[in-house]
């Protein structure tokens, strides 16, 4: 409780704390959010664990959450005989090219909607923000026709283009630049700043909060998607790794060396980035979640 003196906001402040009743509460209310957490982690310890076991220890009766050894070696066996440092590098290409694309077209779009206001901007803004209604499924046989039409299978662009040109970012952009001292971007200009050098030499190194953010969330969709890659994606060797561990899983019954222990290794090897990028940002992440639908 001592880590509650400078608690002076939420429901309960410091003082509630001194009356018996309310400690009850915040222990209910602790233990209630530890057994959602648990069960949210529940599933990524499982496949940690379980990706070490043989296929004899995954069908076991009674379950054992353990396995019998850690063979890490297992690690080093699935890596070279899956070639998968092929597929992180495919998968690592195309988060890279998503992430330039998110935080140059979204924050330009940003900052002209927010700050320069051209003549209709306000349709523009109003065509955005009504394209988040629209399920993005009922988009992808449009999207694949366009893509198709233009020429673009087996090449990474459409997929830097799709994952990284999204609303939420631009409107993440935009809510944060509505709060930016207008002062500042006014001095620029009167030191004769054109709008370009205002945007990347005043407005950037004001929005790296925001900028790091937005990567995040770009990164981990890209890394994480599979439909739209397995779509257009043909050439095996330039899969990522999502498509990869579909193809294996769909033909786990006729290799006798791919079996279900292999999958649960392959599919913790591909989690493991986006885990740790959110373990490292998940303080930016969640204070610019929580102030999205907040404006000064």
């Amino acid at each position: 409780m001592n880590k509650l003196k400078n608690k002076t906001s939420g429901i309960l402040v410091y003082s509630d704390y001194k009356k018996k009743s309310y400690r009850i509460l915040y222990w209910v209310m602790f233990s209630i959010l530890l057994i959602i957490s648990l069960i949210f982690v529940f599933p990524i310890i499982w496949l940690f664990f379980s990706s070490f076991k043989t296929p004899i220890e995954l069908y076991q009766v009674p379950f054992s959450l353990l396995p019998e050894k850690f063979d890490f070696a297992k690690i080093t066996n699935v890596w070279t005989s899956l070639q998968l440092g092929r597929y992180f590098l495919n998968s690592l290409i195309v988060v890279i090219g998503a992430t330039i694309v998110s935080i140059v077209f979204n924050g330009i779009l940003a900052y002209t909607i927010s700050i320069r206001k051209p003549v209709g901007y306000k349709i523009i803004l109003g065509l955005i923000m009504g394209s988040l209604m629209i399920p993005a499924i009922l988009s992808m046989g449009p999207l694949f026709n366009n893509i198709v039409k233009l020429g673009l299978i087996n090449s990474y662009l459409p997929l830097m283009l799709v994952f990284g040109a999204n609303p939420f970012y631009f409107v993440l952009f935009k809510t944060y630049f509505d709060t930016l001292p207008i002062s500042l971007i006014e001095a620029a200009k009167l030191d004769g700043c054109n709008d370009f050098q205002v945007f990347t030499k005043v407005v950037i190194p004001l929005s790296r909060p925001i900028v790091s953010v937005v990567a995040i969330f770009t990164i981990n969709a890209a890394w994480c998607d599979f439909l739209l890659p397995y779509l257009v994606l043909r050439d095996d060797v330039k899969q990522t790794i999502m498509v990869k561990i579909f193809l294996l899983q769909s033909n786990m019954g006729t290799s006798m060396q791919f079996g279900p222990d292999t999958l649960l290794m392959l599919l913790m090897l591909s989690i493991i980035p986006p885990v740790i990028l959110f373990f490292i940002f998940q303080k930016q992440i969640m204070n610019i979640t929580m102030a999205a639908g907040l404006k000064e």
